[in-house]
């Protein structure tokens, strides 16, 4: 049976755009890929069960990295529906301290200054701080789970970002390595522009057709390509 996959977009606050979120079903499994900010709890949580979730085949709750509009909602929903966070060791800190830059390069003097009140902005408190329950790393099979996919490691955005690959179809969910606001391309944000360009160097060695980004729609890997011949962008480091 194929892997249908429900997009998820949910608003972050102060009209900082929004976030895609990924449920992934095969039968009566499920996995999700992300988990949105908290402030939109309570429609997250209505989509899950919407869609046929319930404690005992919601199988993981897959964090891309550990950025707060991410993983806003993991420690609830791993509550709601009884099931497992799992993200890279990397990127666990940020899940579990509440802080966003432990293991990136130091922040620029604008970002330094509000570093106080991102998580007050991202309603991330102390209820949102959880250890993740899975550690994933560069190769991990799903199949376990139910799912015919796999971890792949992406840093570039944050040390510990993963994508993860459906190997039937070809469809990757990049979290924030990729996006797609006005056109395939770098984050807005990246904390290590050398090992993004490795990142990419190593989707293109793989079969990938559609790739679903953290923020903007879904596009063909192809089209990225054309665009990005030679990586030479600038990411805005933070």
């Amino acid at each position: 049976m194929a892997t249908q996959i429900k997009p998820i977009n949910l608003l972050l606050p102060l009209n900082l755009g929004s976030v895609n979120c990924y449920l992934l079903q095969n039968g009566t499994d499920y996995i999700l890929i992300d988990t949105g900010s908290s402030n939109i709890r309570t429609e997250i949580e209505g989509v899950l069960k919407s869609a046929g979730c319930k404690p005992g085949n919601l199988k993981l709750i897959i964090l891309t990295h550990g950025d707060f509009d991410h993983t806003g909602n993991a420690a609830y929903l791993r509550n709601r529906f009884a099931t497992k966070i799992a993200m890279h060791s990397s990127d666990s800190g940020m899940l579990e301290r509440g802080d966003m830059f432990f293991n990136r390069k130091k922040p620029n003097i604008l970002l330094g200054i509000m570093l106080p009140i991102i998580p007050i902005i991202f309603g991330f408190g102390n209820l949102e701080k959880c250890k993740p329950d899975l550690y994933l790393d560069d190769g991990y099979d799903l199949s376990k789970y139910g799912f015919d996919a796999k971890v792949i490691d992406l840093p570039g955005h944050s040390k510990g970002s993963i994508g993860i690959l459906l190997e039937g179809t070809g469809d990757l969910f990049c979290g924030d390595l990729l996006e797609n606001i006005d056109k395939p391309a770098f984050s807005s944000i990246i904390d290590d522009l050398e090992a993004a360009n490795s990142s990419v160097e190593k989707l293109k060695s793989l079969k990938i057709n559609t790739v679903y980004p953290g923020h903007g729609e879904p596009f063909a890997m192809k089209l990225f390509a054309d665009n990005n011949k030679q990586i030479k962008q600038k990411g805005k480091s933070i």
